[in-house]
């Protein structure tokens, strides 16, 4: 018979400290779980929107620079005519095509169907039929391709199709081919047109149009790469002395008929254009796209093309100069995304801290019982990682598996690198610093004061080394940005979080002066509520940086980012503003044509329109009379406005105020029209009047007055003078300005102005500046920044809170057995937690302040801010400290803190006092 199984002396730990206290391991859980979610999400958000952003990149470029083209000449003429005939036919290049797919190292990658191969001849042919146009006399010049599947990428609209009569060779005689809408009407081409093609033995290839077709992908690289393909373009004579012009077009023959133009003088060549494919790249690969680019190019990766299609072979792209400004923008913007992650993840890791200090404090006096009766360091701080994992690794987990769930198409081991540091964190210094509290007895009820605090040496070096450190970052930062030649700085991008530490060991420091100051005469009021909670706010631990640590870090995170927000918004404003010169802006596309009176009417009445200023402006205007202007004479924008109109216009647009009177004459000066002009101007023009030639004629003016920047140009020089002062004062723009203008309305006036008339809207020209998703990744980042600060920030004012409620709780109770009301124990949490609440609260704000103003300098947002607008516009944006990101996080911080010690105050005041005065308990 076998001996009965012995019972457990005790419930197992973990468990019974899970059921004893779940309210604690939930917080933990949550807490660690959101921290993961946010650590792991923001590496995968950035190797998200940066491999986007490679696909955007590489998709939206044009097909004439992201495509591979692989050309080679035809086998030469020591080669038997069936050698050179059989690689200009269609089983020859399809098979060429398809092993140079083959061929490209990986990731290089081509996409199939997006790709194509062919025949096409080098060198114009001129075409001297009757019937083709001549606009200039000059015949029109004509090349021929042999273009592969093409009823795959265009649709007939008539006619037919042309085929391949036979077996052609370069002794055929003529060939049948397609042209395009806009071939056909731009030459007068239809069904049944022949163009004679010159050969080489002195005869002709005559070539029959059969059909006419439409292309159905006219972006695509099919037919963007040569854009001759598709549309007929005029083509100046280089060897004229005078602008003559002539066409020049492209025909399309049917595959199988390349032979036919070995024997044409077009000196043909054959040609494999293979489109990238994007859809499988990421951020990583562009080391190795770029390094596989330039294989093929000039590498061992070109000999592998030619042993397939010809030793003569040659591949050509605009690939790496695509990937170059890819990974210059992405090393403009990362180090910035990086002082984000910073700032956040300090921000973090404090709090965790703090969650450890509270859960250490409330257990204190359990462990400290623990060690009194022979418990060892080691079990306890085993114990303790155990039930700490239990909650930790599980909520870790949990948050890594939504950020996985949440951003696709990123790496997963950055991602869980990030959530294992929390989980790690947590076990590791929560049970560490808990257990290390009690390494040897501590007297019972000593005092750690703020007020009788007296920092140690070892505290006192500390402190400076990490002030070393922060101004040599603020100043690193300042004197070369936020990257180096190598990549990113983290001690660079650490400086918010550095100068937040300072601030916050400072104010440390100084809290208890005025403290002190405030004691004396509140303590000589009849009321004892003020001098007990300044008494009490004295008392607080001497421990205290840890969470006014936080709050400064929070709240400086959350400013630096909404600084940055700020900044990004003012530069697009301002580089739309710089482009449109006003909210929206109607005008011919460089022409004189006049904007009539009805015109300006029917704008004046379109809603959200507030004022129409009407602008006359002459572009290249030589600053010189007409008889002495010659072709290298400096030229500017001249302007005539209506000056009080042109007045509220610069008032609208915030731009400095345009002086009016300037342009008014003086007595004597009816014939010399006073200009407001740029400072390169006046420098030119001098103080003299000067003649210079306008499109009415000669007109002279002097120098009124000098503005760096107007509305209706930007970035050229340009002499403003008043409309009525000209021969021809009708204007030429209309700058309107106005709140939720109707953009189809303006549209319909200017098509009424004519058809050379267009609109441009500051609103539609704002959206052009984001335009790839690295930019707007890079902004959610710092939304979520500035909200997770915000967060931290009230989290940590929570915590500082609860950690001292108990004590808190206790002290209501014994003042309610003295009398206290329940409105008077309100005033007095409240005015308690005032001190360190407005403490952080003001030092935030200040410090907020000042890390922007510090590290303005160094931070240049403009790859964020404009990277996607007009090539022309300044790419610069500054940044600037932003009150809606300073404010309201500080006040939340007040306010929870006034609240919280509100709703303490009242749930004591509906509880028994009993529990709270135990015998024996000291709290």
């Amino acid at each position: 018979m076998n001996a009965a199984k012995v019972p457990a002396a005790c419930a197992p730990w973990v468990r019974t400290r899970l059921r004893t206290a779940p309210g604690i391991s939930a917080a933990l859980a949550v807490l660690v779980l959101s921290t993961a979610f946010l650590a792991a999400a923001f590496t995968r958000s950035v190797d998200a929107y940066e491999t986007q952003a490679l696909r955007h990149d590489i998709r939206t470029a044009s097909p004439g620079q992201s495509v591979l083209e692989v050309t080679t000449p035809p086998p030469p003429l020591g080669q038997t005519p069936a050698v050179r005939e059989g690689a200009m036919r269609e089983n020859a290049l399809s098979s060429a095509h398809g092993a140079l797919i083959g061929a490209l190292p990986d990731p290089v990658r081509a996409d199939v169907p997006r790709s194509s191969y062919g025949v096409h001849t080098t060198k114009p042919l001129v075409a001297d039929e009757a019937w083709l146009p001549r606009p200039d006399a000059l015949p029109p010049q004509l090349t021929y391709a042999a273009p592969s599947a093409l009823p795959g990428h265009s649709t007939l609209r008539s006619g037919r199709w042309p085929v391949a009569r036979g077996t052609v060779t370069p002794r055929t005689r003529e060939v049948e081919a397609a042209v395009t809408v806009e071939t056909a009407a731009e030459l007068r081409m239809k069904p049944g047109s022949a163009v004679a093609v010159p050969t080489q033995g002195g005869g002709t290839l005559t070539v029959r149009v059969t059909g006419i077709v439409e292309p159905l992908r006219p972006e695509s690289g099919y037919w963007a790469v040569d854009p001759l393909l598709r549309a007929p373009s005029l083509v100046r004579d280089p060897g004229s002395p005078t602008p003559v012009y002539y066409w020049r077009a492209t025909l399309l023959l049917p595959p199988d008929t390349g032979p036919a133009l070995l024997g044409t003088t077009g000196e043909p060549e054959l040609y494999w254009r293979l489109a990238p494919d994007a859809s499988g790249l990421t951020a990583s690969d562009v080391t190795g796209l770029r390094t596989g680019v330039a294989a093929v190019e000039n590498g061992p990766g070109l000999l592998k093309l030619r042993g397939i299609t010809g030793p003569n072979t040659t591949l050509t792209t605009d690939l790496d100069a695509i990937l170059d400004a890819y990974s210059a923008m992405r090393h403009a913007i990362g180090p910035v995304v990086t002082v984000a992650a910073v700032g956040i993840g300090a921000v973090a890791g404090v709090v965790l801290l703090m969650t450890g200090g509270l859960i250490s404090a409330r257990r204190h006096h359990e462990l400290a019982l623990l060690r009194s009766r022979g418990g060892s360091l080691k079990g306890i701080g085993g114990r303790l990682l155990a039930e700490t994992a239990v909650a930790v690794l599980p909520a870790a987990a949990l948050g890594l598996l939504l950020a996985v769930l949440l951003v696709r198409e990123a790496r997963f081991v950055p991602s869980l690198a990030g959530a294992g540091a929390v989980a790690a964190l947590v076990c590791v210094v929560l049970p560490l610093r808990t257990a290390l509290q009690h390494r040897r007895p501590s007297l019972h009820g000593a005092r750690d004061d703020l007020m009788n605090a007296r920092p140690g040496r070892r505290r006192t070096v500390a402190e400076l080394t990490l002030l070393v450190l922060a101004a040599g970052a603020v100043a690193a930062l300042r004197r070369r940005g936020t990257s180096t030649g190598s990549g990113t700085d983290l001690l660079v991008s650490s400086a918010p979080v550095l100068v937040g530490l300072i601030a916050a060991l400072v104010l440390v420091r100084l809290y208890p002066l005025p403290l002190r100051l405030a004691a004396r005469p509140v303590a000589r009021l009849r009321g004892a509520v003020g001098f007990l909670s300044l008494a009490r706010a004295g008392r607080a631990s001497s421990n205290g940086t840890l969470p006014l640590l936080a709050l400064l870090v929070a709240l400086t995170t959350a400013a630096f980012g909404g600084s940055v927000l700020a900044g990004v918004a003012d530069a697009r404003d301002e580089a739309a503003l710089r482009a449109v010169g006003a909210d929206a802006r109607l005008s011919g596309e460089g022409a004189l044509s006049p904007v009539s009176d009805g015109v300006l009417r029917q704008v004046r009445a379109v809603d959200g329109v507030q004022d129409v200023a009407a602008v006359r402006i002459e572009y290249r205007t030589p600053l010189a009379s007409g008889q002495d202007t010659r072709s290298d004479t400096e030229r500017v924008t001249l302007m005539g406005v209506e000056p009080e109109s042109y007045a509220r216009l610069a008032r609208g647009t915030g731009l400095p105020p345009f002086p009016t009177a300037e342009l008014r004459n003086g007595p004597g000066q009816d014939e010399v029209l006073p200009a407001i002009v740029s400072p390169a101007v006046a420098e030119r023009l001098g103080e003299r009047p000067q003649t210079i030639r306008s499109q009415a004629g000669d007109i002279t003016v002097r120098v009124a007055g000098v503005l760096s920047r107007t509305s209706a140009v930007s970035g050229s020089d340009f002499l403003i003078v008043d409309a009525e002062g000209l021969a021809l004062p009708d204007p030429t723009t209309l700058l309107v300005t106005g709140t939720s203008l109707d953009g189809q309305e303006l549209r319909a006036a200017a098509r009424e102005a004519g058809p050379e008339f267009g609109v441009r809207l500051r609103s539609a020209e704002r959206e052009r500046f984001v335009d790839t998703p690295m930019q707007s990744g890079a902004e959610r980042i710092y939304g979520a920044a500035v909200v997770a600060g915000a967060g931290y920030a009230l989290l940590a004012v929570l915590l500082s809170l609860l950690q001292t409620a108990p004590e808190r709780t206790t002290l209501l109770a014994r003042l309610r057995t003295m009398g206290l009301t329940t409105r008077q124990g309100r005033r007095l949490l409240a005015f308690e937690a005032m001190p360190q609440a407005l403490l952080a609260a003001f030092g935030g704000l200040l410090v907020g302040w000042a890390t922007v103003a510090l590290l303005a300098p160094g931070i240049d947002l403009g790859a964020l801010a404009l990277a996607g607008g007009d090539p022309s516009t300044p790419a610069t944006a500054s940044l600037r400290a932003d009150l809606r990101s300073l404010v309201p996080p500080a006040a939340g911080v007040v306010l929870l803190a006034a609240t919280v010690a509100g709703v303490q105050a009242w749930w004591a005041s509906r509880r028994g006092s009993i529990k709270e005065l135990r015998a024996g308990d000291t709290r």
